[in-house]
């Protein structure tokens, strides 16, 4: 783990380098829209430090881990009504393209279940 990864897009994203629609914010995590929203409500929780999955984040800083939920928690009663789904990709055959931890806040909607 790092605080920072210089090549990192979230990194950069949280550094406030490049651009995103934040939507919550505290001083351990960010919340910001998704580029390629894949439901009404999609939005990215991440923590600021640098760990590269949730396995890692997990056995580095648990509290950490509950900040990140606890986030998505607060976002989904803002931005919905209060149920969501929160997913964490860890490796590219699951879907994880960014190697920075972030969980996908996805509500809004009625939720379908497509795991591939």
């Amino acid at each position: 783990m790092s605080t920072e990864s210089t090549d990192c897009l979230f990194c950069k994203i949280v550094a406030g380098e490049v651009p995103s629609e934040t939507v919550a914010s505290n001083d351990r995590v960010v919340a910001f829209k998704d580029i390629d929203p894949q439901a009404p409500m999609h939005v990215l929780v991440v923590p600021r430090d640098h760990h590269g999955d949730i396995a890692q984040l997990a056995a580095a800083d648990p509290a950490l881990l509950a900040d990140v939920v606890a986030l998505a928690d607060e976002v989904a009663g803002t931005l919905a009504d209060g149920q969501f789904r929160l997913v964490f990709n860890s490796g590219p055959r699951a879907g994880q393209s960014v190697f920075h931890v972030h969980g996908h806040v996805l509500g809004g909607t009625q939720l379908g279940w497509q795991p591939a």
